[in-house]
């Protein structure tokens, strides 16, 4: 689509797990599934790689035509938001779009049908943006704080430990984002000055691992040889 293009955020500084874009499932590195993804759907107008390191713009470039936007160190920390990352590509892009696609390489797990199923039908809606979910395997009621030493309901929860032991089937289901695919509008963004806004399409998808912690990665790598 003409109109749309996608950006592959890649920042250096990951804590949880160290490198985490450039560590590889199967034959690839994860910036590397992002950018075949992105290029097998055929979907955008170009792909951006942004990150804060020469050494991954580098990497990138082999697995596919990309165009890379160097950002700066401090919009590239690990209290940096996307937002700040969005904008900032927004302003390095010389070529006329509407939409973004913020593709992720820490969700691997995306299927192309899933990427173009999201764009067609949120560029035919109203909605201010889109994000991708999956409904969580125990609904976010049920989760606890503690308080010195203490369990404790959710701030704000007006329930007390023993409403929280019902069953879940009388919770409402509860959904976690897995970034296999969030959508923009450029206009939206510019004018508001946030990402989302308050109408923002749930777009649910099947379970997908996303990785934040060596576990994450683990895990996917146990997926991924089965």
């Amino acid at each position: 689509m003409k109109n749309i293009i996608a950006i592959i955020p890649a920042r250096s500084g990951s804590k949880g797990v160290k490198h985490k874009n450039l560590r590889y499932l199967g034959n690839k590195p994860l910036i590397g599934w992002a950018i075949y993804h992105c290029i097998k759907s055929n979907l955008f107008s170009k792909i951006y790689l942004s990150t804060d390191s020469k050494k991954y713009s580098e990497i990138g470039k082999k697995f596919g035509k990309i165009e890379i936007i160097l950002r700066p160190k401090k919009i590239s920390s690990s209290k940096s938001t996307d937002y700040e990352m969005i904008v900032h590509a927004i302003k390095n892009i010389d070529i006329s779009f509407d939409f973004i696609a913020h593709i992720r390489p820490t969700s691997p797990l995306r299927k192309i049908s899933q990427m173009r199923r999201a764009i067609k039908e949120f560029t035919k809606s109203k909605y201010s943006s889109l994000r991708s979910v999956h409904e969580m395997s125990e609904t976010a009621y049920k989760t606890f704080e503690i308080n010195n030493g203490m369990l404790k309901p959710l701030k704000n929860l007006n329930s007390s430990l023993d409403d929280l032991n019902l069953p879940r089937q009388s919770f409402n289901k509860t959904y976690l984002p897995n970034g296999v695919i969030d959508i923009y509008r450029k206009e939206f963004i510019l004018k508001n000055k946030v990402l989302l806004g308050k109408r923002c399409k749930a777009f649910i998808t099947d379970f997908s691992q996303e990785i934040d912690t060596m576990d994450d990665l683990k895990y996917l790598k146990k997926i991924w040889k089965k």
